[in-house]
């Protein structure tokens, strides 16, 4: 238990590290954004409780904002995200149910799931951000190109650490 709390607390910071000191300073163009710490709340367990993917959104969200100093987009957008991660997971559960104590990864629920469980949350966080970040209904159509360039990226970003992820299962 203290060794997977602590694997995951590593593994917040490495995302944020690499979302604040590497992929926000790369330059993909003024249109596309990827944002990768996304990821995190994607994979937590299924039975993680809803008010703590509330509050890991939260800290997740605020320490973007850190990194970004954008007041408040980025844990609003994660908060949103986390939110609705629950009502996701039950729109597209299996007919089994989701096995305790296992992930929502490409290995074990594959990769049509893995797809649509992702893309979908990751299309309401980024269009959540850029609508707060643009805020201007004139730019509609501008923002909602935005949120869909970045949400392509941001799933090739995480459907290869899913790749880098995967260990293919030993059959004798």
């Amino acid at each position: 238990m203290i060794v997977t709390v602590f694997k995951q607390v590593v593994i917040f910071f490495l995302l944020v590290l690499f979302q604040g000191l590497i992929l926000n300073n790369i330059e993909f163009g003024s249109y596309v954004v990827p944002f990768l710490y996304v990821i995190f709340i994607l994979a937590l367990p299924f039975e993680t409780p809803n008010w703590l993917v509330l509050i890991i959104g939260f800290v997740l969200g605020l320490t973007i904002d850190s990194f970004t100093n954008t007041l408040g987009m980025h844990t609003s957008a994660t908060v949103i995200m986390a939110f609705c991660r629950a009502y996701v997971l039950k729109l597209i559960k299996p007919r089994g149910g989701y096995e305790f104590s296992s992930k929502p990864t490409v290995q074990m629920m594959g990769l049509s799931w893995y797809f649509l469980y992702a893309t979908v949350l990751v299309f309401i966080h980024h269009f959540f951000l850029f609508y707060i970040e643009s805020f201007k209904i004139s730019q509609f159509f501008y923002t909602f190109g935005r949120a869909i360039a970045s949400v392509f990226f941001t799933m090739v970003l995480v459907l290869i650490v899913q790749l880098f992820n995967y260990k293919p299962s030993t059959k004798e």
